[in-house]
């Protein structure tokens, strides 16, 4: 498994809009076969702040998540609602191995 933390930072006015961009792209993400889970999470004492969790099966998932439409939408959408370039950090699993992800 393969683990991407995606940091966004979006524009105040912008929060509702973000959510809704971003809860489409996740249902849909969830239907590919190399993602495990894509969560969407929003910091409760900043709520500006998000973070998408997710969870690939393989390395080369992530490239394939890009190419798909839904994300490349996702992408064009919320691109001028972020207050600044969002981040990522990636990580390997080590608990639940891959069946505890299912």
């Amino acid at each position: 498994m393969f683990v991407v933390h995606v940091f966004v930072h979006v524009k105040k006015d912008q929060i509702e809009a973000f959510k809704q961009a971003t809860l489409e792209n996740a249902q849909n993400s969830l239907q590919e076969p190399g993602v495990a889970r894509f969560d969407v999470i929003q910091q409760r004492d900043d709520p500006i702040k998000f973070v998408l969790v997710e969870v690939y099966r393989t390395d080369n998932d992530p490239s394939k998540h890009k190419e798909t439409r839904h994300y490349q939408v996702w992408r064009d959408t919320v691109a001028d609602m972020m207050a600044e370039p969002r981040s990522s950090i990636k990580y390997n699993n080590i608990f639940p191995d891959e069946e505890g992800w299912d």
